[in-house]
């Protein structure tokens, strides 16, 4: 059974490793098919398919494209494109736009609070300035001993009703899953457990994205529990959705998962890749 990550971060957006090491150590986790997708940008696809294919490790393009529906924001990743597509790059462009503007008013709203300079701290951490996210402003504060770790970090700030948080409106999801669509790729609903949705929230959520064209979820990734996978197989079968797999690594010592780590899916889904030349 192949292994297969489809779901990661880079220095290119919120991850603490180059896309280079991210693919060494996709190969020394055991994946055999990997995936980075990093938030918004795909320009570190290029140094991720070189270092992918000096290592042997068979490469699928990636990213995961912030969106906005019903003043939720949710992620989808689009996977198996072709990178050099005009629309895809223009919307990603499109979506990045703002994000400067945003983290200084959230390093503002920081500094009510006692977190000072947090911008400038957050800098630090940033490989892509277009990309400066609110992981960025986490490390800072973990830095500074204000909290122990990132997810101290989150029960905190930076997150909706606590100081830090400035919400920011991403793409529709039409315009995502058009744009990943255009370029020749499948969209995935990225770790729908994370979502303050109610059970009919989700499911109307996603009968649009289907709607839309999207075709895949992602059931078996570190972002959900053990229950969670259980409760997404259920959901991908309702929804007639393809399954996919991901460890959504940022960091070594921060990341719940480890690249390569996760269980396999369960052999009564269909993977997203199950019509890939793999």
């Amino acid at each position: 059974m192949l292994n297969v990550d489809l779901h990661c971060h880079s220095t290119v957006s919120d991850g603490s490793l180059s896309p280079a090491a991210v693919a060494a150590r996709a190969k020394a986790g055991g994946v055999d098919v990997w995936a980075l997708t990093d938030h918004d940008e795909i320009g570190g696809i290029p140094q991720a398919r070189e270092a992918a294919l000096a290592l042997g490790l068979r490469y699928v393009t990636g990213v995961e494209i912030s969106v906005t529906w019903a003043r939720h924001t949710i992620h989808i990743v689009g996977l198996n494109f072709d990178e050099k597509n005009e629309d895809l790059i223009k919307g990603l462009q499109s979506t990045r736009s703002g994000r400067e503007r945003r983290a200084h008013e959230m390093a503002e709203q920081l500094a009510a609070v006692g977190v000072p300079d947090a911008f400038e701290g957050a800098l630090k951490y940033v490989g892509n300035p277009d990309l400066i996210s609110r992981t960025h402003f986490a490390r800072h504060i973990v830095e500074t001993g204000i909290c122990r770790d990132i997810q101290d970090v989150f029960s905190r700030f930076l997150i909706e009703g606590k100081p830090g948080y400035v919400p920011h409106r991403w793409a529709t999801l039409q315009d995502a899953v058009k744009w990943i669509r255009g370029a020749g790729g499948i969209a995935v609903v990225a770790h729908p457990g994370r979502y303050d949705l109610t059970d009919m929230e989700r499911d109307v959520f996603l009968a649009e994205f289907k709607r839309a064209g999207g075709t895949g979820v992602e059931v078996v990734t570190g972002s959900h529990t053990v229950e969670e996978f259980g409760i997404y197989t259920r959901v991908a079968r309702a929804h007639g959705l393809l399954a996919s797999r991901g460890s959504d690594f940022h960091a070594p010592g921060e990341s719940q998962t480890e690249l390569g780590s996760l269980p396999p899916l369960p052999p009564s889904l269909t993977p997203v890749w199950h019509d890939w030349r793999i």
